[in-house]
């Protein structure tokens, strides 16, 4: 059985059963027989589902907010946008399911003819950081385009993809096109990575298990889209409004937790502005909302779970500028807003933290930006705070 917990509180919302590697081959066996009469309903008939789908996400938003919440331990106010999100997710795919044309090309003698068509049974591996949003990214679009699906939400944090399942029937997408698995990656999501029958994984997460998934997938050749970890960058120049730029660094590292592949959790700041920036940036910190995530002015919330709130406390070394508070009690997975002066070479700079950790670094002028920015094996995101316009669109393509 899976034991799921609420990481704000420690206490057990519910048990499930763990999902095994036979489970897995059941369900690819149900996507595989559903996936023929699924890439038979017409395209605008697909549209209609998804747009009902959409439309029963609005209408238990509310629920799927709460149990997005207690499940991942984020804010009610940011589940609840998050939801709103994966409702525009899928009225979107609604939208381009008639959307994918073919070409048609004239060769000697004749016409070739090209037509795209759905892979079959995709295996989809989601994260616990964003379950039901990042869920909504792959699923919109595999159904969309006529594929069945086995989805596997992360153990941790099951409840709102299993909702979801729920959802897609009462949508009425016919039974078998859309399969659920809660159970471990190294069980389940293995299986599917192998299994000659998935045409496809969509998996998001760590470098690290992001490798493994394409060492897996190429036993047999099949075709592999990753989303992967984060180190980002927030420049902040002499020149740039400071108290806005601090007033929004905090929630560009601490929204839910930290814990987010897009966090810009190195702060570049130029040397000439570094203490006045670094006072304005611990005031903001200081600032940040953090408790109970069912209170609507609660900014932040717990980690997922204590194996990870060890790991983020190993970066925490060196100059600790700032430490924040977290609730008293003694029960959930808290971790304070950090924010540490470094330098690049450190591994709080280095290494994919995943937690309410900046680190804090100077630079001495433009170039020197642009290159600890691109000193990194990561990206996906970032911010240039300047007035000055052409700087910005230089740094921006440079880096």
């Amino acid at each position: 059985m899976i034991a799921v917990l609420n990481p704000a509180t420690e206490e057990t919302i519910a048990e499930l059963p763990e999902a095994s590697a036979e489970d897995a081959d059941a369900a690819v066996a149900r996507a595989k027989d559903a996936f023929p009469a699924w890439h038979a309903v017409a395209p605008s008939d697909r549209a209609r589902l998804l747009r009902r789908l959409a439309g029963l996400v609005e209408e238990y938003g509310e629920e799927l907010a709460r149990i997005e919440s207690e499940n991942v331990g984020k804010p009610i106010s940011g589940a609840r946008a998050e939801v709103g999100m994966v409702a525009e997710v899928f009225h979107f795919y609604a939208g381009a399911v008639d959307k994918h044309h073919g070409e048609t090309i004239p060769v000697a003698g004749g016409v070739d003819m090209t037509f795209r068509e759905p892979l079959g049974v995709v295996g989809l591996i989601v994260p616990w950081n964003f379950p039901l949003n990042i869920a909504s990214w792959k699923l919109g679009p595999a159904l969309a385009c006529g594929n069945s699906v086995v989805l596997k939400p992360a153990e941790l944090t099951p409840l709102s993809a299993l909702r979801l399942g729920e959802l897609c029937l009462e949508a009425g997408i016919p039974e078998g096109v859309v399969n659920i698995l809660a159970g471990k990656g190294s069980i389940v999501g293995r299986r599917l990575v192998e299994h000659p029958d998935v045409a496809k994984i969509g998996f998001t997460g760590s470098t690290e298990v992001g490798r493994s998934v394409m060492e897996g997938a190429a036993g047999t050749i099949k075709r592999v889209t990753l989303e992967l970890g984060g180190k980002s960058a927030n420049v902040i120049f002499a020149d740039a409004d400071l108290e806005k730029a601090a007033a929004a660094a905090p929630y560009a590292v601490f929204d839910n937790a930290g814990q987010d592949c897009c966090a810009r959790s190195r702060i570049l700041v130029e040397s000439s502005a570094y203490d006045r920036f670094l006072e304005r940036l611990i005031e903001s910190t200081a600032g940040v909302e953090v408790g109970d995530p069912a209170d609507p002015k609660t900014e932040m919330g717990p980690l997922i779970s204590e194996e990870h709130r060890r790991k983020v406390a190993s970066f925490v070394d060196g100059d600790v500028a700032f430490s924040g508070a977290v609730p008293e009690g003694g029960r959930g997975f808290w971790f304070p807003c950090t924010l540490v002066e470094a330098s690049n070479d450190d591994r709080v700079a280095r290494e994919e933290v995943f937690g309410p950790v900046a680190a804090v670094i100077p630079f001495a002028d433009e170039a020197e930006a642009v290159r600890l920015a691109n000193d990194t094996p990561y990206g996906l995101s970032g911010s240039i705070w300047t007035r000055d316009g052409a700087r910005a669109l230089r740094v921006a393509r440079a880096v």
